[in-house]
Protein backbone atom coordinates (compact mmCIF):
# COMPACT_ATOMS: atom_id res chain seq x y z
CA UNK A 1 0.00 0.00 0.00
CA UNK A 2 1.23 3.53 -0.94
CA UNK A 3 2.34 5.68 1.27
CA UNK A 4 0.21 8.61 1.74
CA UNK A 5 1.47 10.51 4.83
CA UNK A 6 4.57 11.15 6.93
CA UNK A 7 4.60 12.07 10.37
CA UNK A 8 7.80 13.20 12.36
CA UNK A 9 8.97 14.02 15.98
CA UNK A 10 10.11 17.55 16.86
CA UNK A 11 12.62 18.28 19.05
CA UNK A 12 15.89 15.99 18.16
CA UNK A 13 14.24 14.96 14.79
CA UNK A 14 13.60 18.73 12.73
CA UNK A 15 14.14 20.86 15.64
CA UNK A 16 17.47 20.81 17.49
CA UNK A 17 17.60 22.26 21.18
CA UNK A 18 20.17 22.60 24.33
CA UNK A 19 19.40 19.40 26.19
CA UNK A 20 17.08 19.43 29.06
CA UNK A 21 19.30 19.15 31.75
CA UNK A 22 21.62 22.08 30.09
CA UNK A 23 18.09 24.10 29.94
CA UNK A 24 17.29 23.48 33.42
CA UNK A 25 21.30 24.57 34.31
CA UNK A 26 21.29 27.70 32.82
CA UNK A 27 17.90 29.30 34.41
CA UNK A 28 18.65 27.30 37.89
CA UNK A 29 21.97 29.33 37.39
CA UNK A 30 20.53 32.70 36.76
CA UNK A 31 19.39 32.25 40.06
CA UNK A 32 22.05 31.45 42.01
CA UNK A 33 21.33 27.92 42.08
CA UNK A 34 24.44 26.16 40.59
CA UNK A 35 24.21 22.48 40.36
CA UNK A 36 26.01 19.64 38.16
CA UNK A 37 24.51 18.84 34.44
CA UNK A 38 25.01 15.05 35.58
CA UNK A 39 22.87 15.69 38.87
CA UNK A 40 20.40 17.61 36.83
CA UNK A 41 19.78 15.16 34.20
CA UNK A 42 19.81 11.93 37.02
CA UNK A 43 16.79 14.69 38.14
CA UNK A 44 15.05 14.77 35.04
CA UNK A 45 15.19 11.38 34.48
CA UNK A 46 13.27 11.03 37.57
CA UNK A 47 10.58 13.68 37.09
CA UNK A 48 9.88 11.64 33.89
CA UNK A 49 9.71 8.35 35.66
CA UNK A 50 7.01 9.62 38.54
CA UNK A 51 4.81 11.36 36.23
CA UNK A 52 1.55 9.75 36.62
CA UNK A 53 -0.89 8.63 33.60
CA UNK A 54 -3.32 10.70 34.86
CA UNK A 55 -0.70 14.02 34.98
CA UNK A 56 -0.72 14.29 30.97
CA UNK A 57 -4.70 15.33 31.34
CA UNK A 58 -3.51 18.52 33.12
CA UNK A 59 -3.13 21.77 31.46
CA UNK A 60 0.41 23.03 30.04
CA UNK A 61 1.60 25.32 32.60
CA UNK A 62 0.37 22.50 35.74
CA UNK A 63 2.05 19.92 33.90
CA UNK A 64 5.00 21.38 33.65
CA UNK A 65 5.08 23.12 37.47
CA UNK A 66 4.56 19.91 39.06
CA UNK A 67 7.36 18.21 36.00
CA UNK A 68 9.55 20.99 37.56
CA UNK A 69 9.26 20.58 41.54
CA UNK A 70 10.07 17.18 41.12
CA UNK A 71 13.32 18.19 39.43
CA UNK A 72 13.98 20.65 42.30
CA UNK A 73 13.16 17.94 45.15
CA UNK A 74 15.78 15.60 43.68
CA UNK A 75 18.12 18.31 43.15
CA UNK A 76 17.53 19.27 46.96
CA UNK A 77 16.64 22.46 46.15
CA UNK A 78 13.51 23.74 49.01
CA UNK A 79 13.77 27.37 48.68
CA UNK A 80 12.12 29.05 46.27
CA UNK A 81 10.86 25.97 44.86
CA UNK A 82 7.37 27.33 43.43
CA UNK A 83 9.24 30.56 41.92
CA UNK A 84 11.62 28.29 40.54
CA UNK A 85 9.11 25.94 39.04
CA UNK A 86 7.50 28.26 37.88
CA UNK A 87 10.54 30.27 36.26
CA UNK A 88 11.58 26.70 34.76
CA UNK A 89 8.18 27.36 32.54
CA UNK A 90 8.61 30.74 31.87
CA UNK A 91 11.93 31.02 30.74
CA UNK A 92 12.36 27.78 28.85
CA UNK A 93 12.45 28.74 25.40
CA UNK A 94 14.52 31.68 25.79
CA UNK A 95 17.51 29.01 27.05
CA UNK A 96 16.76 26.36 24.36
CA UNK A 97 18.66 27.39 20.99
CA UNK A 98 16.20 26.59 19.22
CA UNK A 99 17.11 25.60 15.43
CA UNK A 100 15.97 23.70 12.48
CA UNK A 101 17.98 20.83 11.55
CA UNK A 102 20.02 21.87 8.51
CA UNK A 103 18.60 18.83 6.85
CA UNK A 104 14.88 19.30 7.66
CA UNK A 105 13.80 21.98 5.65
CA UNK A 106 14.73 20.61 2.13
CA UNK A 107 13.00 17.40 3.15
CA UNK A 108 10.00 18.64 3.93
CA UNK A 109 10.06 20.85 0.67
CA UNK A 110 10.68 17.69 -1.15
CA UNK A 111 7.80 15.52 0.93
CA UNK A 112 5.28 18.42 -0.02
CA UNK A 113 6.48 18.49 -3.87
CA UNK A 114 5.43 14.72 -3.75
CA UNK A 115 2.05 15.37 -2.59
CA UNK A 116 2.64 13.80 0.82
CA UNK A 117 0.64 14.93 3.86
CA UNK A 118 2.74 15.78 6.63
CA UNK A 119 2.48 16.48 10.61
CA UNK A 120 4.17 16.00 14.05
CA UNK A 121 3.32 13.97 17.24
CA UNK A 122 5.44 15.23 19.70
CA UNK A 123 5.75 14.66 23.68
CA UNK A 124 5.14 18.76 23.94
CA UNK A 125 1.66 20.45 24.84
CA UNK A 126 0.62 22.87 22.00
CA UNK A 127 1.79 25.53 23.33
CA UNK A 128 5.40 23.94 23.08
CA UNK A 129 4.87 23.30 19.89
CA UNK A 130 4.10 26.85 18.73
CA UNK A 131 7.06 28.22 20.68
CA UNK A 132 9.79 25.92 18.66
CA UNK A 133 7.88 26.39 15.25
CA UNK A 134 7.81 30.29 15.76
CA UNK A 135 11.53 30.16 16.65
CA UNK A 136 12.74 28.79 13.10
CA UNK A 137 12.01 29.01 9.63
CA UNK A 138 10.21 26.08 8.43
CA UNK A 139 9.46 25.83 4.84
CA UNK A 140 6.84 24.03 4.98
CA UNK A 141 2.59 23.96 6.31
CA UNK A 142 2.06 20.97 8.66
CA UNK A 143 -1.21 19.43 7.87
CA UNK A 144 -1.35 18.27 11.40
CA UNK A 145 0.35 18.81 14.49
CA UNK A 146 -0.30 16.53 17.48
CA UNK A 147 1.02 17.20 21.02
CA UNK A 148 0.58 15.30 24.66
CA UNK A 149 -2.40 17.47 25.27
CA UNK A 150 -4.36 16.64 21.88
CA UNK A 151 -5.47 13.08 24.18
CA UNK A 152 -3.31 13.33 27.18
CA UNK A 153 -1.35 10.41 26.66
CA UNK A 154 2.48 11.03 25.25
CA UNK A 155 4.49 8.38 23.01
CA UNK A 156 4.65 5.34 22.58
CA UNK A 157 1.31 5.41 23.65
CA UNK A 158 -0.79 4.28 20.63
CA UNK A 159 -3.83 6.98 20.78
CA UNK A 160 -1.54 9.75 20.20
CA UNK A 161 -0.50 8.28 17.08
CA UNK A 162 -3.80 7.47 15.85
CA UNK A 163 -5.24 10.58 16.60
CA UNK A 164 -2.82 12.77 14.09
CA UNK A 165 -3.94 9.75 11.74
CA UNK A 166 -7.41 10.01 11.97
CA UNK A 167 -7.04 13.50 11.74
CA UNK A 168 -5.25 13.47 8.10
CA UNK A 169 -8.40 10.89 7.00
CA UNK A 170 -5.38 8.41 6.29
CA UNK A 171 -5.09 4.46 7.32
CA UNK A 172 -2.07 3.77 9.88
CA UNK A 173 -0.60 1.58 6.91
CA UNK A 174 -0.72 4.28 4.79
CA UNK A 175 1.56 6.43 7.12
CA UNK A 176 4.91 6.61 8.03
CA UNK A 177 6.68 7.73 11.08
CA UNK A 178 10.25 9.14 11.39
CA UNK A 179 11.47 10.45 15.34
CA UNK A 180 15.06 9.54 17.12
CA UNK A 181 13.63 8.10 20.32
CA UNK A 182 13.68 4.02 19.36
CA UNK A 183 10.88 3.20 22.23
CA UNK A 184 8.56 6.28 21.99
CA UNK A 185 9.26 6.92 18.35
CA UNK A 186 10.13 3.53 16.40
CA UNK A 187 8.28 1.11 17.98
CA UNK A 188 5.16 3.50 19.65
CA UNK A 189 4.73 3.87 15.68
CA UNK A 190 5.14 0.09 14.83
CA UNK A 191 2.54 -0.66 18.16
CA UNK A 192 -0.10 1.47 16.56
CA UNK A 193 0.20 -0.15 13.15
CA UNK A 194 2.34 2.87 11.37
CA UNK A 195 5.61 1.91 9.40
CA UNK A 196 8.28 3.63 11.14
CA UNK A 197 11.85 4.61 10.51
CA UNK A 198 14.29 5.69 12.89
CA UNK A 199 16.32 8.64 13.14
CA UNK A 200 19.91 8.06 14.40
CA UNK A 201 22.15 10.62 13.69
CA UNK A 202 25.38 9.41 15.49
CA UNK A 203 24.73 5.49 14.71
CA UNK A 204 24.45 4.77 17.62
CA UNK A 205 21.90 1.79 17.43
CA UNK A 206 23.69 -1.26 16.41
CA UNK A 207 21.10 -3.37 15.04
CA UNK A 208 20.13 -5.09 12.04
CA UNK A 209 16.12 -5.56 12.40
CA UNK A 210 15.32 -1.81 12.30
CA UNK A 211 14.69 0.60 9.23
CA UNK A 212 16.87 3.29 9.79
CA UNK A 213 18.45 6.73 7.93
CA UNK A 214 21.38 8.33 9.47
CA UNK A 215 20.00 12.00 8.30
CA UNK A 216 16.88 13.03 6.69
CA UNK A 217 18.21 13.33 3.57
CA UNK A 218 18.10 9.71 3.15
CA UNK A 219 14.34 9.50 3.46
CA UNK A 220 13.29 11.13 0.40
CA UNK A 221 15.63 8.06 -1.19
CA UNK A 222 14.21 5.10 0.91
CA UNK A 223 10.59 6.34 0.46
CA UNK A 224 10.56 6.25 -3.21
CA UNK A 225 12.46 2.59 -3.03
CA UNK A 226 10.46 1.21 -0.93
CA UNK A 227 7.49 2.59 0.28
CA UNK A 228 5.66 4.72 -2.79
Amino acid sequence: MAIKAVLFDLGGTLIKTASPPEIVRRILARYGQIKPIEDIALAHEKAERSMAAEDYSLSYYDFWVKWNRIILGALNIRDDNNFLAKALVDEWWDNADVELYPDAGETLRELEKMGLKIGIVTNAFKKDIEEMLKRVNLPAAFDVAVGIDAVGKPKPDPEIFMFAVRALNVKPEETIFVGDSLEKDYFGALNAGLKAILLDREDNVKREDLVKIKNLRDLIDLLKKHFL
